[in-house]
């Protein structure tokens, strides 16, 4: 671990857009959202960000209350015949910054529930909290001399029942990963087709339209 206590929070979902971010960040209602987000207790910014590419794929289930659909989760031992490689955004954060932004996304107050612990984290690579579907906190890799660590379902992937993702929250993906790698349309449009939970469900001109209406 890094000698200031910070880790790279690795994003996959909708925070690959830092706007996004920012309102866990920072507190306030996304616009076209019921949520509001309290923020961080220390709102200061990402020290840094980056692009990055996880081993594994990502993939669409569950039926978010916010997006009306189907969102991203990531599986580190994908299906045999699942795309390899996850397009993420790395956020150096400090320890307690990536504590609240996961409380808020299980829906509790930043400081309200126990600690984690990052030495057990980076050890054993994986800490389930519960059966949430953010409560699993993977330990992906280190970079710069700070763990990388991300949060995902404690699902099985060849178990999971695959969900379609709204217009709305693929616009959102389509934004946050023209803004942290820098892709064209096109790149957009090949990584995502291809993903458990769009692959099937989203027609390529659709999706093709989806992705421009942000």
């Amino acid at each position: 671990m890094g000698s200031a206590g910070y880790v790279w929070y690795a994003a996959y979902g909708s925070n690959l857009f830092a706007r996004r971010l920012d309102y866990y960040r920072r507190g306030g209602n996304p616009p076209g959202t019921p949520r509001t987000y309290p923020g961080f207790r220390d709102p200061t910014p990402p020290r840094a960000s980056r692009p990055l590419t996880l081993p594994g794929t990502i993939y669409f289930a569950w039926e978010s209350p916010v997006w009306t659909g189907g969102v991203a989760f990531y599986a580190a031992r994908p299906e045999a015949d699942w795309p390899a490689g996850a397009a993420a955004r790395g956020y150096l954060l400090t320890f307690q910054q990536f504590e609240d932004l996961l409380a808020q996304e299980m829906y509790r107050t930043p400081g309200t529930g126990p600690g984690l612990d990052l030495a057990e984290l980076t050890r054993d690579g994986i800490t389930r909290l519960g059966d949430g579907r953010y409560e699993t906190l993977l330990h992906v890799t280190d970079l710069d001399g700070f763990p990388v660590l991300t949060f995902t379902s404690p699902w099985q992937p060849e178990t999971v029942r695959l969900n379609k993702p709204s217009p709305r929250y693929l616009a959102m993906l389509a934004a946050g990963l023209r803004e942290s790698h820098g892709w064209t349309s096109a790149e957009i449009l090949t990584y995502l087709a291809e993903l458990p939970g769009v692959q099937g469900f989203w027609p390529r001109d659709d999706l093709y339209t989806a992705i421009h209406n942000y």
